[in-house]
């Protein structure tokens, strides 16, 4: 089959059995840390999408993917009207109201502070996912008027609470001469949830909105709305339409500005990780350098002949070009295929190592999540293989203008 020179003679350099062992050495070398290098990134990027993935869902299995609050005495708020239009808007799947305090668990001799949220059971499903996250206990104990309360399980730990023990809650009130006058009420500890974040396991209770309303009429809180979306993703495009049926009257916020801080810290760990692990493809692709000098001073004559037979210097820039690149597209094409089959079965491959080294990559007594998780983007896969490909090319091209600017005289003098 017809080839152009420049590309016949590349692949044919590449797969020449002529070269000196140290050039043949560096190749390898090189290809190696191409696929190397592309695979950890692919990997590395894949757990921290699957690790971001994670703390979202946990995050808002109790949490809410957007919240209309009126500030103010808890009791006054009365949303129904506006429940009831949010519910017709196209994505949202659950509205109810709430009302969250905040107060003091007091079980002698431990003392610890709460937010304190009343639920309406019966729509609760329709919101979070309190009912899978039950571990003690039950929801449907939170009837209005029992004072029966939901812990969650740090808090409980905290406390000594177990299902069946009392448990006083303490709400600051100040009264209109502006003297501190705290409400106190005995609940019941009705059921533990574990959600897996210490901001709602170590800090949230929940009981009957009757109930919370009743403690503390007069407490400062805040009262509202929860929404839930059909996609928690969307939540951005969603909000602006909301906020127009709302009105002015209310403060509205969506669960991508609450935790804005965790995914913004996720977001600049990716992206310091993905410099760093690009490093290594960078160094990877400066073997490609040293091996394509090596080949070209190898190949002066050869160089020196195809210019006097009327090779052109760009011809020969393409020669060297063509045989850096097969070599680190090579390596960067082996490196994807590598970091996907890594990253899609990385659930498969940590517990293997756990078991064959005997040791524990996340120990369940210092992380939430114990198990990595893995969750492959194409478009992160698109980009890595991308960046890899150009530094793969920006690394040929020194060598090859230098074969380029040889001058047939010079190389062929002493031959």
């Amino acid at each position: 089959m017809f080839q152009p020179l420049s590309v016949f003679v590349g692949l044919r350099y590449v797969r020449s059995r002529q070269h000196k062992f140290f050039v043949s050495l560096i190749t390898w070398v090189s290809l190696a840390g191409v696929s190397t290098g592309v695979a950890a990134l692919i990997v590395v990027l894949s757990v921290m999408n699957g690790l971001g993935g994670e703390l979202r869902t946990r995050l808002l299995s109790l949490g809410d993917h957007a919240r209309i609050v009126q500030s103010g005495p808890a009791a006054k708020a009365d949303s129904s009207a506006l429940a009831v239009k949010l519910r017709a808007l196209p994505g949202i799947t659950g509205v109810a109201p709430y009302t969250e305090l905040q107060a003091l668990a007091v079980r002698a001799p431990e003392m610890y502070p709460l937010t304190l949220r009343g639920i309406e059971p019966a729509t609760e499903a329709q919101l979070s996912d309190l009912s899978t996250l039950i571990d003690e206990g039950t929801q449907a104990a939170l009837r209005p008027g029992s004072n029966a309360l939901l812990l969650g399980r740090v808090l409980a730990d905290q406390l000594g609470a177990r299902v069946g023990a009392p448990l006083t809650i303490m709400v600051p009130v100040i009264d209109a001469n502006g003297i501190p006058e705290p409400q106190e009420r005995e609940f019941v500890v009705a059921g533990i949830f574990e959600a897996g974040i210490q901001d709602l396991d170590g800090t949230l209770a929940m009981a009957n909105l009757a109930d919370v309303r009743a403690l503390a009429p007069q407490a400062e809180g805040v009262s509202g709305l929860r929404l839930r979306f059909t996609d928690p993703l969307a939540a951005p495009q969603i909000m602006p339409a909301v906020r127009a049926l709302a009105g002015s009257g209310y403060l509205i916020r969506d669960w991508t500005q609450d935790n804005a801080s965790y995914f913004r810290a996720i977001r600049i760990e990716k992206t310091m990780m993905s410099l760093i692990l690009l490093l290594i493809v960078g160094v990877a692709a400066s073997n490609i350098v040293a091996m394509l000098m090596m080949v070209v001073n190898d190949k002066r004559t050869d160089i020196a002949i195809l210019r006097t037979l009327g090779a052109s210097p760009p011809r020969v820039l393409a020669v060297f070009i063509i045989q850096g690149l097969v070599i680190g597209w090579a390596g960067v094409l082996s490196g994807v295929a590598l970091g996907v089959v890594l990253a899609t079965n990385v659930t498969r491959i940590v517990p293997f190592l756990e078991r064959l080294f005997r040791f524990q990559f996340l120990d369940s007594d210092v992380y939430y999540i114990t198990q990595l998780p893995s969750d492959p983007h194409l478009r992160d896969i698109v980009w890595i293989g991308v960046a890899a490909l150009l530094l793969t090319l920006v690394a040929t091209l020194y060598p090859a203008l230098r074969a380029s600017r040889t001058s047939p005289a010079d190389a062929l003098r002493y031959e």
